[in-house]
């Protein structure tokens, strides 16, 4: 019987398992020599010691290099921060390209073992991203914000143009009827509480004056409250201020079968002690629009507010010390705004 054929591949195959085969018998003989006693590690002959170091040198050949100590691999060191649901892994800024690429598939390799989702990671450089970004605001309105900003100020003077137009309507003779009064006050009394009249102002529908003037305090004045009166000493001393009586008789003269307009005419009227008829006061402060509401009642608003809210040419106004004449005019001014709709409502109460 001849000898069986075997093609190249096969015999290679063969060889390859003679060697794993030579590779596993010598690290078996590798293990029992560490396990033995000493005096077993003893070759009994000179052949059985060169085979097995010829053994030992094969194995020395095929096994592969140990790695220095400084490229063994070590466990991977990553800081993390979870901003808004984002993972972010701060990376070392002077990693190549490649190392890069191996730093963030060992990053994600760590995140899944500590049971994190690697799903949603963001890979950052600097530790100020860490910081979660603040929202920017808009340092420009938009598009719609302008339209609407627009059709607002569209609105506001076709308003503002009817309630002109209605004005210019007024017949003279009606207009001649309203005047606007405003009155300025010092303290008096042991503690100043107490007030007493010191300036007097009428001007009429127009705003032009009909009465600027300071006016003499007949007792001594504890508290001149110059910060909102404007009313100082040499005011009330002046020869051009007028006595009290005369001021009183003067007022009521221009007010006679006059409509008195006014904020809050309540005070200035006790000031000057005075009376008017109730049909003919225009009180801004209890018109019930330039009213507010709290509390279960209907309280009055500040002159300056409403004058802020209404009438756009007074900016600043009230700021600093009063001025009777401002106040006047500009109290004229919102009942010029409110005055066809304030006369309807008092002709139908009076019907």
């Amino acid at each position: 019987m001849g000898k069986p054929f075997f093609t190249k591949k096969q015999k290679a195959a063969m060889r390859e398992r003679k060697k794993r085969k030579r590779l596993q018998l010598t690290t078996l003989e590798q293990t029992n020599d560490e396990t033995a006693p000493r005096a077993v590690q003893e070759p009994l002959n000179g052949a059985a010691d060169s085979n097995k170091r010829q053994r030992t040198e094969s194995l020395t050949e095929h096994a592969e290099p140990e790695k220095p100590q400084h490229e063994k691999k070590t466990e991977l060191e990553i800081q993390t921060k979870i901003v808004n649901g984002i993972i972010h892994v701060l990376m070392p800024s002077d990693l190549s390209s490649k190392d890069a690429r191996k730093y963030r598939k060992d990053a994600r390799r760590k995140l899944r073992q500590e049971g994190k989702d690697d799903s949603n990671i963001e890979y950052i450089t600097s530790d100020s991203v860490m910081e979660p970004k603040k929202k920017k605001k808009k340092s420009f309105p938009s598009i719609q914000e302008l339209l609407k900003q627009q059709k607002i100020e569209v609105k506001q003077q076709k308003e503002e143009q009817k309630i002109q137009k209605k004005i210019n309507e007024i017949p003279d003779y009606e207009k001649a009827q309203y005047v606007a009064l405003d009155c300025e006050m010092v303290g008096i009394g042991t503690d100043g509480k107490k007030s007493a009249l010191a300036r007097v102002s009428l001007v009429d529908w127009d705003g032009n004056e009909l009465l600027d003037t300071f006016v003499k305090v007949p007792i001594r004045v504890t508290d001149f409250r110059t910060h909102v009166s404007g009313v100082e000493p040499k005011h009330i001393k002046d020869q051009n201020a007028m006595e009290v009586e005369k001021c009183r008789d003067l007022v009521a003269s221009l007010l006679k079968d006059k409509i008195l307009v006014g904020h809050a005419l309540s005070n200035d009227l006790r000031a000057l002690m005075l009376t008017h008829h109730k049909h003919k006061i225009r009180d801004t402060a209890k018109y019930r629009p330039f009213q507010r509401y709290g509390n279960g009642k209907w309280r009055a608003r500040k002159l300056r507010d409403l004058v802020k809210e209404n009438l756009k040419d007074k900016e600043g106004f009230q700021e600093g010390e009063h001025d009777s004449v401002q106040d006047a005019r500009a109290t004229m001014e919102l009942f010029h705004l409110v005055r066809s709709q304030w006369e309807k409502e008092l002709t139908g109460k009076t019907k």
